[in-house]
């Protein structure tokens, strides 16, 4: 949480949440309370988009989170933000945690150059596809991943290259942070030892000659 954020927050009007239950701890941990929450969610953005776009124009400052990391990274936020730039309604980014670019860091894999895939599908035949060319790219390929499918992802990663060089990052940020890094088949071993809990990210390269 950086301090131009809070700065933000303690300042709004009124704050768009991803859930209200997350974000109610949150800003009661930085003192902050008082704030109407207005729960701004995939299966309702489109929806409240124009009444904060209206509260907005009406003088009101909003401020937007959501339950971790960057919004509008395979968060809310996209259609909000798409919504002020076809009003004319002036809005601000504030630069935050990312789990993309932590994760990156992390994995101590090429950052020159990167492509993020956001989720990786529950299809297993598209994450083979997304996964090949991941590894075709030259590039470090990035995804989320569900802890109940990492598994057979792996198994999928390990069957396209078994040496390819892979990361498995966890609750990035948080207390139990850890990072899994070796070959394909080695991260698939160990995860089949050690179940995944938690939030992951997901990083291959193609081995190194």
């Amino acid at each position: 949480m950086t301090l131009r954020a809070l700065e933000i927050l303690r300042a709004a009007d009124r704050i768009a949440c991803e859930d209200t239950r997350h974000s109610a701890p949150l800003l009661s941990h930085y003192g902050i309370s008082g704030k109407p929450l207005v729960a701004l969610h995939d299966h309702n953005e489109a929806r409240k988009a124009p009444e904060l776009i209206a509260a907005a124009r009406a003088g009101e400052l909003i401020a937007v989170i959501t339950d971790a990391g960057m919004p509008g990274i395979s968060d809310p936020g996209y259609r909000l933000v798409q919504a002020c730039i076809e009003t004319g309604t002036p809005f601000e980014v504030l630069p935050g945690p990312s789990a993309v670019v932590t994760a990156l860091i992390g994995s101590g894999f090429p950052c020159h150059a990167f492509r993020f895939g956001g989720f990786l599908s529950v299809k297993s035949g598209k994450r083979r596809t997304a996964l090949s060319a991941a590894l075709g790219s030259g590039e470090t390929g990035i995804f989320f991943e569900s802890p109940h499918r990492i598994l057979s992802t792996l198994q999928i990663l390990a069957e396209i290259d078994p040496a390819a060089r892979t990361c498995v990052a966890r609750e990035l940020t948080k207390k139990f942070e850890t990072y899994h890094r070796g070959t394909a088949a080695e991260v698939l071993e160990y995860f089949q030892a050690h179940p995944a809990k938690g939030e992951i990210v997901l990083l291959v390269h193609a081995a190194e000659d």
